[in-house]
């Protein structure tokens, strides 16, 4: 005869099955809102969580809050039965699968801080379904070890603290032990199964999507990867089952780590090549001819997005608590890091070429999100090229056709507004820093009208010759 928790796992197992299982998504951002959207289009129930009453109440009401999702996909959600939005945790207790998709930011030294990825747990943990089996996967970028070491205590410690009256569980199947314990303490591996399976989402792009990415998995146990993977198999077209949820995490760091340090090798080439006089952009396209043994990466003003900026520095933080230093990839870091300030040091310069002081000075900076044509602006190097140069005494205005004023920021606390660049306006400016070529950006126009361009995208490329000296490559 079954066991107890046997039966309860079989049971979750034929809910995943079925797409009977509710699927509660954490965190309805550039990587929550899509992966609940592509549940609740595989089948399952869905029931998405955030703190932001404001994102609930869009959400409701069908207006997308990520413009490069398009207005079909809050539209078809809100008019689904199918689909719960909340910012009340007790209604987690309604949902079978529970999926974490958290900011995990650096903290002031360049730490990790887990703050979002814990106060899930606990909100899960103080909410767990009674008498029943409850799969935990969290796809926040972390370093290794946070799944098992962090994340499964902090459901557990939630769990027995009692945090949080949940609302009656859903009858279960016919069959299943109703009768055992809906206080019964959720037990890793028989009642509580948690796994780790990092978001591989690139905002705006139309040729990966979250359904086509294939998916890492990988569990504190067998039966949470293999619940895991019958999970995401149902929404995603490929699932790659890995031995541990260390694993997982592990990869994820390499995939971006693997992108920052080449991209900062990039940024160093263009250092070292600016001051011989030569152009990197060239450089790059004349190696891209070598049909083996070489993938472009191209230099910027710094490193965007939540992944790539952020990610070396989990790792190397882990590395230096087993007494193993990360130089290789804290060195990568350094450089790409130092990318905002040697932009500015160039627009100083091309400044002063021209005979005006960077006091005073009006510059337009070019694009606010961190990558081309999507209002993404997590980690955007944009704010702290604005930020350096206000400090300098600039008079900084910025265009963004997807951003239309500065959002409030973890680290930065800029209040501007966007501005046209039409003639009028690029024909006032005294610089114009391209930090975010957008494809919308008449280039054109700038290459005629703007005394001066600071380009760090090679955008302006097409309209180098008509410019001549006007044009800088930083």
């Amino acid at each position: 005869m079954p066991t107890v928790s046997a039966t309860l796992l079989e049971d979750l197992r034929s809910r995943i099955d079925s797409q009977a299982a509710r699927v509660a998504v954490l965190g309805l951002g550039y990587v929550g809102l899509p992966i609940l959207a592509a549940f609740h289009d595989a089948g399952y129930p869905v029931l998405g969580f955030d703190t932001d009453p404001g994102k609930i109440s869009q959400l409701k009401a069908g207006r997308n809050y990520l413009p490069h999702l398009g207005p079909g996909l809050a539209q078809r959600l809100a008019a689904s039965a199918r689909f719960e939005a909340t910012s009340d945790a007790a209604a987690l207790a309604r949902a079978d699968v529970f999926l974490i998709c958290v900011p995990t930011p650096l903290g002031p030294h360049q730490e990790p801080d887990l703050s979002f990825v814990l106060e899930t747990a606990r909100a899960i943990g103080a909410n767990l379904p009674a008498g029943r089996a409850s799969l935990v996967v969290l796809e926040s970028s972390t370093y290794p070890g946070t799944t098992r070491d962090e994340l499964a205590p902090a459901i557990l410690s939630a769990a027995d603290n009692g945090r949080g009256t949940p609302p009656p569980s859903p009858p279960l199947p016919a069959g299943s032990p109703a009768s055992t314990g809906s206080a019964a303490r959720p037990v890793l591996g028989e009642t509580l199964f948690v796994a780790f399976s990092p978001e591989r989402e690139d905002p705006g792009s139309t040729t990966y999507t979250t359904r086509t990415i294939p998916k890492l998995v990988g569990g504190l146990d067998g039966a949470s990867r293999d619940l895991a993977a019958a999970l995401y198999s149902a929404a995603v077209e490929m699932v790659v089952p890995v031995s541990s949820a260390e694993v997982a995490e592990s990869a994820k760091l390499l995939e971006n780590i693997y992108r920052a340090v080449n991209i900062a090798l990039a940024n160093e080439m263009k250092t070292v090549l600016d001051g011989l006089g030569i152009d990197v952009w060239e450089v790059i396209e004349a190696a891209s001819t070598k049909p083996f043994g070489f993938m472009p990466f191209y230099p910027g003003p710094g490193l965007g997005g939540h992944c790539i900026p952020v990610d070396p520095f989990y790792l190397s933080w882990k590395a230096r608590e087993a007494g193993i230093p990360a130089r290789f990839i804290e060195l990568a870091g350094e450089i790409n890091h130092a990318m905002p300030g040697y932009v500015v040091a160039r627009v100083s310069r091309a400044l002063n070429a021209s005979g005006r002081a960077v006091k005073g000075a009006r510059v337009l900076v070019m694009g606010l999100a961190y990558k081309p044509d999507v209002a993404d602006v997590r980690e955007s190097p944009s704010f702290e090229l604005i930020e350096l140069l206000l400090d300098l005494g600039a008079l900084v205005s910025y265009a963004d056709p997807f951003v239309k004023r500065t959002p409030p920021m973890r680290r930065w606390r800029i209040d501007l507004e966007a501005v046209e660049p039409d003639a009028a306006t690029l024909a006032t400016q005294d610089c114009v820093l391209i930090s975010t070529a957008h494809s919308s950006f008449d280039y054109a126009a700038i290459a005629r009208h703007a005394r001066l361009v600071v380009d760090t995208r090679n955008a302006m490329r097409p309209h180098a010759a008509e410019m001549g000296d006007r044009l800088v490559r930083a």
